[in-house]
């Protein structure tokens, strides 16, 4: 029995020593990952200023080009830095695969060494104890017998005990594996996108040239024409938007209960690494009368096209849509007050359909530059009173009127 003990001791010890071997292989490489990985996010965030500064002065075609050469650099580095992402998070997947193996292994050998000793525990008590003395050449071997059964009883139950930690641990590497796989996905289709807007900001830059075929004056008048379409487009909105109000014509709406004093903390951050490009109310941008002349509406973030977009509290999406102003934007309502969150300017459409719930920290999209955006970022508002409407064919939002000033409730 003392034999079956120390083989079983034995190989237990190898199969670790094998693991652990192995293992510390796979943390280096890890490690060496995110030391790539710190390095690039560094250079990520000197870009990230450089363009926000670029963009702030870009008042020649010359600016406007380098803001826009800075941007593809950006872009770029992000692609590469989510690739080294997309390394670490495979080779972590394949860990906690190996973990799991390795789990299974061990609990495997332990149930075949606790049946073991079971069986050898049921075969003594079975024996009468005049056998077991006659058995014996002499008291001593006797008492020795019995001292190894309660040995041999106390190593089942450390056996016992250690077999539903074993299970423990393999349910919660069975539940990591889950989050790794996940993450990987998303790590996939952020990497989709952001080289998707390579390709169109390469396709910006093109474009810019062509219109003004390299010329100043060409620009000025460019930034003149669009300055005028946005303003027009404003005060069409705001008056169409009294029209809906008038007629009540709404698709959806929400109105939040009693707010709590402002720098209450209820939400988090929908972005990580981000600058904020443009404050709420009536900032220096909606004096000039981009907005028709009315206040900035919410909060403008950068952290760089096609870096994730998450929900900033619990809640339900209540609106999916896309319009000429926002470009793909979402809503979310946050019970039990049930403010809501709008998230604008992203990439593409949100894949998360009206009703499903969202938890503070779910990824619901992506930044990008679509609708009436100058450059990459997220267009963040919140609303006590908000409400859904058809203008043609897209789908909008009450401009200003109910909302309320997001960077007070983070």
């Amino acid at each position: 029995m003392k034999k079956f003990l120390f083989l079983f001791l034995l190989s237990a010890f190898y199969f670790l020593l094998s693991t652990s071997a192995r293992a510390q292989t796979d943390v280096d490489r890890v490690a060496d990952l995110k030391r790539q990985i710190e390095e690039l996010e560094k250079q990520a965030e000197t870009y990230r200023n450089s363009i926000a500064q670029q963009q702030a002065e870009a008042t020649s075609l010359k600016q406007e080009i380098g803001a826009i050469e800075a941007q593809i650099k950006n872009i770029q580095l992000q692609v590469k830095l989510t690739g080294i992402k997309i390394d670490k998070t495979k080779l972590e997947v394949g860990n906690v695969e190996k973990d799991i193996y390795d789990a299974q292994q061990k609990i495997t050998a332990q149930q075949k060494g606790i049946s073991q000793l079971i069986a050898f525990l049921n075969r003594q008590d079975n024996e009468s104890l005049l056998s077991i003395v006659l058995k014996n050449e002499n008291l001593s071997d006797f008492f020795k017998q019995a001292e190894n059964s309660k040995d041999i009883s106390k190593k089942l139950t450390e056996l016992i005990n250690d077999l539903k930690t074993q299970k423990q641990t393999l349910e919660n590497q069975k539940n990591e594996l889950e989050d790794k796989q996940q993450e990987l996905e998303n790590l996939n289709q952020q990497r989709s996108s952001q080289k998707s807007a390579l390709g169109g900001t390469k396709t910006s830059k093109n474009q810019l040239l062509a219109q003004t075929k390299g010329q100043e004056a060409q620009y000025q008048k460019l930034l003149r024409d669009v300055e005028e379409r946005k303003t027009k487009f404003f005060i069409e909105l705001q008056k169409y938007e009294s029209d809906i109000v008038a007629g009540g014509v709404y698709i959806v709406h929400v109105t939040a209960g009693k707010l709590p004093p402002r720098g209450t903390n209820l939400f988090r951050w929908p972005e990580e690494g981000y600058r904020i490009t443009q404050g709420y109310g009536m900032t220096r941008y909606a004096r000039r009368g981009a907005y028709g002349g009315a206040p900035h509406n919410g909060i403008d973030m950068a952290s760089g096209y096609g870096s994730l977009i998450r929900a900033i509290g619990d809640g339900e999406i209540i609106a999916n849509g896309a319009n000429s102003g926002w470009g793909n934007w979402i809503a979310v309502k946050h019970p039990p007050i049930n403010l809501v969150s709008v998230y604008g300017h992203m990439s593409a459409l949100s894949p998360l359909k009206v009703g499903t719930q969202v938890k503070a920290g779910d990824i619901i999209g992506y930044e990008g530059a679509t609708g009436n955006a100058t450059g990459s970022h997220l267009h963040l508002s919140l609303y006590k009173d908000f409400f859904t409407y058809m203008k043609g064919t897209e789908l909008y939002f009450n401009y200003f009127d109910g909302s309320v000033n997001p960077d007070d409730y983070m």
